[in-house]
């Protein structure tokens, strides 16, 4: 009987399916990652004499088209996912902390990479801005471990706040320096074309994104809380599967026209659906159907993430790292150890975290996902020289993060919750506005909460 690697591929895909959850809680007492174990399993798998395709988007175009698109939709589901779980009202003196990780670290670690990787890897200048672009932004996939918990819990924890929001938030933010790259290639001088960029790419691109999102988050809301929930709220609360279901689909329907809408009118998508999960959180605030709406999201996100795992591991072991260099190895640690801790220390220098916490947000810059999306994106549109070079660059960043960031995240996090450096100086650890309010039926359970921090 003929072995038929397809097969074998539908096994390996069932079986780290069924042990995701079970080996997630299980490395998580050990202070280790899943990525960390899949993206092993998946090298090992792809090294062995198995038949298993090779995966190499450095050398085959439709490879970087199927990382685009994979790599897409696990981004939106867990910018959903992120969205959903933050409790906090959004304004300007609740999200205060927020603001310098996306004007101040993450501008300056474009550049910093930008920098190294013309002038220590010798990549060219349009190529070197694409690397700064994608790697500068923090991944809401492979940040599961330092997230926010599922909505609802009422415990205020400013670090892992500050992390969930800015892996959200500049996700979207790195799109205008991945079309400055683009815009650049056969540029050797600045021109109309910059400010052009400036105009379209930087400007109208990002509010066009807020401004879909905030619409269809809205709209998404109000669906929610005056069409459908009508239901007893017993059986919300039960959570069965077809209340799950039910509102699962809604939200997610919501954050994909979030996201197509805001394409449509050449928007930021991924800002879209962030700034749609977030506004579709703040309406009810205390309603428990945003539990169920992220249960259903999560689902979705793990199952796309086992497959990204393995896959990345086929990458490693399909050569993407052939064409690594000293000088891009020493760049890729140097972002994880130093130009994002500075950066990140740098943009919190005014911040009311204690000194453990503003460290623990400078320093767990986790990249991974997000990063491979934007430099495929970037391949797709764009005709960047020294491609083997960009990926094996991103790849063992990326690598490197989720190794040094899979074993050290837990224990900073307790750590600094051992201190008290996860809550802001002089605020209290419960968000009461958050408590769950005894109801009896629907229209109890959609009462207005009290939006104060």
């Amino acid at each position: 009987m003929e072995f038929d690697p397809r097969i074998m591929m539908f096994v390996i895909f069932g079986v780290g399916l069924m042990l995701a959850v079970t080996l997630e809680r299980w490395l998580a007492k050990m202070w280790m990652s899943l990525p960390i174990l899949y993206v092993g399993a998946g090298f090992l798998l792809a090294s062995l004499p198995l038949g298993l395709p090779f995966f190499n988007p450095a050398w085959d175009g439709f490879d970087a088209l199927t990382l685009e698109y994979v790599t897409e939709f696990i981004v939106i589901a867990s910018l959903a996912a992120a969205g959903i779980a933050i409790d906090r009202p959004v304004s300007w003196r609740n999200w205060r902390q927020i603001w310098p990780l996306l004007v101040v670290a993450m501008p300056l670690t474009i550049a910093a990479v930008a920098f190294l990787g013309w002038w220590a890897i010798g990549l060219a200048p349009a190529s070197a801005i694409l690397l700064g672009a994608a790697l500068a932004p923090t991944d809401p996939v492979l940040a599961r471990s330092v997230q926010v918990g599922p909505p609802g819990e009422g415990k205020r924890h400013d670090v892992r706040f500050s992390l969930t929001v800015e892996a959200g938030i500049n996700d979207g933010l790195a799109f205008p320096f991945t079309h400055l790259a683009i815009a650049a290639l056969g540029m050797s001088a600045l021109g109309s074309w910059t400010l052009e960029w400036a105009a379209f790419d930087l400007v109208y691109r990002i509010v066009a994104g807020v401004a879909a999102g905030w619409g269809i988050g809205r709209l998404g809301a109000w669906y929610v809380f005056e069409r459908e929930a009508d239901a007893p709220i017993e059986e919300v609360e039960d959570a069965t599967p077809k209340y799950s279901t039910r509102e699962g689909l809604i939200v997610l329907g919501t954050l994909l026209l979030a996201y197509g809408s805001a394409e449509l009118i050449h928007g930021y998508g991924f800002l879209a659906v962030f700034v749609a999960a977030v506004t579709a959180r703040q309406r009810e605030n205390a309603s428990r159907y945003h539990k169920i709406s992220h249960h259903f999201i999560d689902q979705i996100e793990q199952i796309v993430l086992v497959a990204v795992l393995l896959g990345f591991g086929v990458m490693l072991a399909s050569g993407v790292l052939n064409a690594l260099t000293w000088p891009a190895a020493l760049m890729g640690l140097a972002l994880v150890f130093v130009i994002r801790p500075l950066a990140g220390m740098l943009s919190e220098t005014w911040s009311p975290l204690p000194l453990a916490g503003t460290f623990a947000v400078a320093f767990l810059g986790v990249r991974g996902m997000g990063s491979i999306y934007y430099l495929a994106y970037g391949q797709n549109h764009g005709d960047f020289e020294g491609l083997p070079l960009l990926w094996a660059t991103a790849s063992f960043a990326i690598l490197v993060s989720i190794l040094v960031h899979g074993v050290l995240a837990g224990p900073l996090i307790a750590y600094v919750e051992g201190r008290g450096g996860h809550i802001h100086t002089g605020q209290k650890e419960e968000m009461p506005h958050l408590a769950p309010r005894p109801a009896k039926s629907a229209e109890a359970e959609i009462e207005p909460a009290p939006q104060t921090d």
